[in-house]
């Protein structure tokens, strides 16, 4: 099957969420078809990866959404805090300074 039939029958097995681009050529002879997920209502396009087809090989190279990983992080970071914080709120890490706190470490034969 030629690159050209490829194409075609890439854009017949398309289903709506999914949207190629035009096939182009690069200086090494390869072919490169970009592939794009879309959606309805708020989603915007977004890349998912390429087809490079060199020497009668197509290899599929996914694209990573740096939004999506950054946000994760940051999720992340903050149910660390959060964690931190009601550990600290719940016993602080510093000694309790209150009269009965202050008896406990102040125990005759404590040194």
């Amino acid at each position: 099957m030629t690159i050209g039939g490829s194409v075609r029958q890439l854009r017949a097995d398309m289903g709506s969420t999914r949207v190629y681009g035009e096939p182009f050529e690069t200086g090494d002879g390869s072919t490169v078809i970009t592939v794009t997920r879309v959606g309805g209502g708020p989603f915007a396009p977004a890349p998912l990866g390429i087809f490079v087809v060199h020497n009668g090989e197509a290899t599929w190279v996914p694209t990573r959404d740096a939004t999506r990983l950054e946000l994760f992080g940051l999720a992340i970071g903050m149910a660390a805090t959060v964690i931190s914080l009601l550990a600290v709120l719940r016993r602080p890490p510093w000694p309790d300074l209150s009269p009965a706190g202050f008896r406990a470490m102040h125990k005759p034969g404590r040194h």
